[in-house]
């Protein structure tokens, strides 16, 4: 007969059935695709999620419903209209760093052309929730690393340099939110961290407003405009054949069709 002592139940630990929650929520295609969507950091309206999917409205409300109660997303009314958007900075990071794991070592080959313009589009520049990702974001972490503005041996941190730099150019810096500074997050396309946090928010803000950088699509794809190309160059070197290999046309140009 087997003496040996059997080994003892683990602890049940709290956090495992939020987490199984949680995995659940983002296990469905659907949710998943809608969550992607919102990563550009804008409230949607209900009926934009479902068009977005491919969905019923029906569908789509009963998914968006899911993760509004999951505290994935939050929900606006103003009138009759109903408004979603990804909670917070937080969710978004989650749900980027996600993406950049479970993203295949090689590249999928996209489904139809209008797929192949979608997925070049956003690897050149897109949002991530409030802040720069894709080529664009990537080259502007280095340039602003590599001239000492930002540091990232030990976690990504604004030099005084850096803080000079953002008060010569008029950028405010919000301390208040509660949010990092400065803070790495992963880029799913790049595979390399781009610049994060209360500056990165305040330098995509900053681009946007001043037209160094426009959405085209659907909005989450951007592109540095001439203007832009010009500024990135001089402010921090940002040659523009590093962001796509050609320098962008006009910014009356449509540019490929992003969803």
């Amino acid at each position: 007969m087997d003496r040996s002592p059997r080994p003892r139940p683990l602890p049940h630990d709290a956090a495992a059935p939020r987490l199984a929650a949680l995995a659940a929520l983002l296990a469905d295609e659907t949710r998943a695709s809608f969550c992607l969507a919102l990563l550009d950091g804008r409230a949607w309206t209900a009926g934009e999620p479902a068009r977005y999917a491919s969905v019923a409205p029906s569908t789509a409300s009963e998914h968006l419903g899911r993760l509004v109660a999951g505290g994935l997303l939050t929900e606006e009314r103003q009138g009759r209209h109903r408004y979603v958007r990804l909670t917070d900075e937080r969710i978004a990071h989650l749900v980027e760093c996600l993406v950049a794991h479970a993203a295949p070592e090689a590249p999928e080959r996209p489904r139809s052309l209008r797929a192949a313009s979608v997925s070049s589009a956003l690897a050149r520049g897109r949002t991530c929730y409030d802040h720069l990702a894709g080529r664009l974001g990537i080259r502007i972490t280095e340039a602003m690393t590599a001239r000492g503005l930002l540091r990232q041996d030990t976690g990504f941190a604004l030099t005084e340099a850096g803080l000079d730099w953002f008060g010569a150019l008029g950028i405010p810096l919000d301390r208040s939110a509660g949010r990092p500074l400065a803070r790495g997050c992963l880029d799913w396309t790049e595979r390399r961290p781009h610049l994060a946090g209360a500056a990165g928010a305040a330098l995509c803000a900053h681009v946007l407003r001043s037209g160094w950088c426009e959405r085209f699509g659907s909005g989450r794809a951007v592109r540095a405009t001439p203007s832009g190309l010009r500024a990135l160059s001089e402010l921090l070197g940002v040659e523009p054949a590093s962001l796509d290999g050609r320098v962008q046309g006009p910014s009356s140009d449509a540019g490929p069709a992003v969803d």
